[in-house]
């Protein structure tokens, strides 16, 4: 399917996005981290909907067309309390604070939390009162009620995060014209499809995010709700979003023996759309090269 016909057939899988509002950035104090600076911000992505989210500086003089910027977003795991706080190194599995990791080699890096995860859950005496909202309920909760609605999680974290690309945009300190993606787990998931979704990212990393969608469901493999679009499958797989990413750079990592992604069929796929992508790239004018593309198969 032609790239533009099957953004089409997928935009109308995902359905009804959310009204976009503007993001009234509250900027909280600025937190000096020696080699970057730490600042909690909040800014509205619905009518009474706020995210809040970590902002990671470099110190010093900014280059002359400003940092790139990278958006940071983090695992699920089931740690519904943690979000941000991971890449943001400040809570959780330090392998995963990716966001000041990649801060400290100068970049700007926003950490939000995605919906359901620490601060973007019910408050505590909500959760006591009914469990249905707590944990993996509210999850299920969230992506049922969308549906109802003609829409999906996926789609709200799509709109979510395309509002934190316009956050980091804005910032006169960012130069909007390099703005990429980090992720692990969930995180390498909504990697994909922000890439897939929002043509300002250049460059994105995926961990462990995603596997074609015909093999969980031939493997019996259950995962978070974002990973379901209602009638994908009657469209493409998830390597089609791959193949569509062209000239962009984009790496995926994926692990040799991951139960959650059986990547047997990682290999034969893989080829078939570096070969497209390397083509498109050489149509748009760019050297396909190592550092424009890539794969890692890790042993896990």
């Amino acid at each position: 399917m032609e790239t533009m016909a099957l953004r089409q057939a997928l935009l109308i899988r995902l359905g009804r996005f959310p009204q976009r509002v503007p993001l009234t950035l509250v900027v909280g104090s600025k937190i000096d981290e020696s080699a970057y600076t730490r600042t909690l911000i909040t800014y509205s992505v619905e009518t009474g909907e706020r995210v809040s989210a970590w902002l990671l500086m470099p110190q010093g003089v900014a280059p002359p067309d400003g940092w790139p910027a990278v958006l940071a977003i983090h695992q699920h795991d089931n740690h519904y309390d943690l979000g941000k706080a991971e890449p943001a190194d400040l809570a959780g599995n330090t392998m995963y604070a990716y966001g000041k990791e990649v801060c400290r080699r100068g970049y700007v890096v926003l950490c939000p939390d995605l919906l359901c995860f620490e601060d973007r859950r019910p408050a505590f005496e909500v959760r006591q009162a009914n469990s249905t909202l707590d944990g993996a309920g509210f999850e299920r909760f969230e992506f049922t009620r969308r549906l109802l609605a003609g829409s999906c999680l996926q789609t709200k974290y799509l709109h979510d995060l395309t509002c934190a690309v316009d956050l980091l945009a804005s910032l006169p300190e960012v130069n909007w014209e390099r703005l990429g993606v980090i992720g692990h787990s969930l995180g390498g998931l909504e990697a994909l499809w922000l890439t897939w979704y929002d043509a300002r990212i250049t460059a994105a990393v995926s961990s462990c995010g995603f596997g074609l969608l015909r093999t969980l469901v031939r493997d019996g493999i259950n995962h978070g709700f974002a990973t379901y679009v209602p009638g994908i499958l009657e469209v493409c797989d998830l390597d089609a979003l791959v193949g569509a990413l062209a000239p962009r750079a984009f790496l995926l990592t994926a692990g040799e023996t991951d139960p959650l992604f059986p990547s047997m069929e990682y290999g034969p796929w893989w080829r078939m759309h570096s070969t497209t992508i390397c083509r498109k790239a050489c149509l748009n004018g760019s050297r396909p090269s190592s550092s424009r593309l890539g794969i890692a198969s890790l042993m896990t």
